[in-house]
């Protein structure tokens, strides 16, 4: 099976379409994802369609659950708190509502979704380091977790034998014999890697492997729709910089 892992769209429309069009292209049988449809982006509707159309398999982001009263808006940055507060106004009752009943974590057929942490998946904490991802994989009941949150590509690998934690940045992963992994599949709609193109995982079950594919998208349609919406300006000039 063939498993296309998305994550963190922000309301990003063409990112997001030609994210979809490259892992129809690379033979991909299910989606899933790993949160946050909305915030940021100037397309929250047309996202959540988009993905409920795709896929069941779907949990909930930060941004997600602050847009329904789910997470605290105040421990938001001033621009995301923006986003937020404007992402609330254009959603339909509907859309809120399927985001308020997405799980925090899930397991499919073997593989652990959530967002952030696997150890905490409520606090919306981050794995970026040792520590945090030592505490996730004590955590984790499957071999292998896909997450998100910091719209960094990375796998953290544990070892049980030798007690290892390692991790890698390369974009063709191997999982072979190791113990555990935690993928984070990095951002579709808000890259923050310094590579402004369009990130998400494709996993072979087969063959036990995962790609971290990059697309070129129209940023410049994606930025006039965020500045025509009258969201922050930020919003719009960091998809041209990738942070």
């Amino acid at each position: 099976m063939r498993y296309g892992v998305l994550g963190d769209i922000h309301g990003n429309l063409e990112a997001l379409e030609a994210v979809l069009a490259d892992a129809e292209k690379h033979g991909v049988e299910r989606y899933l994802c790993v949160g946050d449809i909305v915030g940021y982006g100037a397309n929250p509707t047309e996202c959540v369609a988009r993905i409920r159309g795709l896929t069941s398999q779907i949990v909930a982001g930060n941004h997600d659950c602050a847009v329904v009263g789910r997470a605290d808006v105040e421990y938001f940055n001033l621009y995301a708190r923006d986003a937020v507060l404007w992402t609330r106004d254009h959603l339909a009752p509907d859309d809120q509502a399927f985001l308020r009943g997405l799980p925090l974590s899930l397991l499919v057929n073997g593989l652990t979704l959530v967002h952030s942490t696997v150890h905490e998946p409520d606090l919306f904490g981050y794995i970026e380091s040792a520590l945090a991802a030592r505490l996730s994989f004590e955590a984790l009941q499957t071999d292998i977790a896909f997450v998100g949150h910091s719209h960094v590509p990375v796998t953290f690998f544990y070892e049980q034998n030798g007690d290892e934690i390692w991790y890698s940045q390369d974009a063709e992963i191997p999982l072979g014999d190791f113990s555990k992994a935690i993928i984070n599949v990095g951002s579709v709609g808000q890259p923050r890697d310094d590579n402004p193109q369009a990130a998400y995982a494709i996993y072979d079950s087969s063959l036990r492997t995962v790609t971290i594919r990059r697309l070129p998208y129209d940023v410049e349609a994606t930025r006039q729709k965020i500045l025509a919406a009258g969201l922050p300006e930020v919003l719009a000039a960091r998809l041209l910089l990738g942070r």
